[in-house]
């Protein structure tokens, strides 16, 4: 039987601009397996992105309730928060993230000191993960001697570093041009096989491909929710 990582029921969330509340969205009930690589699409202003926020705990929602490898992080206090984040979650970003002094190894090492690991095995764990992505031969250069795909590797590598629950990557190809996005998804790919549960958002369809799974909002709620192969039948039709 497969084990839910993500449980959201009824998930709703607001902004408030003075009195005037601004719903964006509109009780969400989401279930993501182990395991499961799934791609959330949807036009701007859908809310997605409120939605990868409250997966990523960067935001909690206003109504229902959100489970994140059996843990309740709906409620939760910002220090708890932060703790589940850097436990259960590694985040992929457009813009790479990398702090610009430090080198590939540095940035991907650098979870592992708010984790309390001594240097050594820091410095083992981070060369590990950039052998995963093929970059330890740019172990010692800064994001600046790197290209946007090298950057981009290297901030896989680093969310990968903390063994998390969860791999959040927010459209991780956005600044890459094609040929280097594919090398980038094939990367994904690979993770996911190794046993990693895989959440992409991305508005790029030849992108969300790669995922198993696409799930659609609009207008704050889910519009469809189907297996690749079940999408691109209905697609068809």
């Amino acid at each position: 039987m497969a084990t839910s990582i993500i449980h959201i029921s009824n998930l709703g969330k607001s902004y408030f601009m003075g009195q005037q509340e601004l719903p964006v969205l509109k009780g969400i009930t989401l279930n993501i397996n182990k395991n499961e690589y799934v791609a959330l699409m949807g036009p701007s202003g859908s809310g997605k992105s409120t939605l990868m926020n409250i997966l990523g705990c960067l935001d909690t929602p206003t109504s229902g309730t959100y489970v994140l490898n059996a843990k309740d992080v709906s409620k939760m206090d910002d220090n708890s928060l932060a703790e589940v984040r850097n436990k259960e979650i590694g985040f992929v970003f457009q813009q790479f993230n990398l702090l610009p002094r430090l080198t590939a190894l540095e940035n991907v090492a650098l979870p592992l000191i708010y984790a309390g690991i001594r240097k050594s095995e820091r410095n083992e764990k981070a060369l590990q993960m950039l052998d995963l992505v093929n970059l330890t031969d740019r172990s010692h250069h800064k994001p600046n001697e790197l290209s946007g795909g090298q950057c981009q590797r290297v901030a896989i590598a680093r969310a990968l570093v903390n063994d998390p629950s969860l791999i959040l990557a927010d459209e991780p190809t956005g600044n890459l041009d094609s040929k280097t996005s594919y090398e980038i998804m094939d990367i994904f790919t690979r993770i996911h096989s190794n046993g990693n549960t895989v959440v992409l958002v991305t508005h790029e369809e030849d992108i969300a491909r790669y995922a198993h799974r696409i799930v659609r909002l609009r207008d704050g709620v889910i519009e469809s929710d189907l297996a690749v192969e079940r999408e691109a039948a209905v697609n068809r039709q």
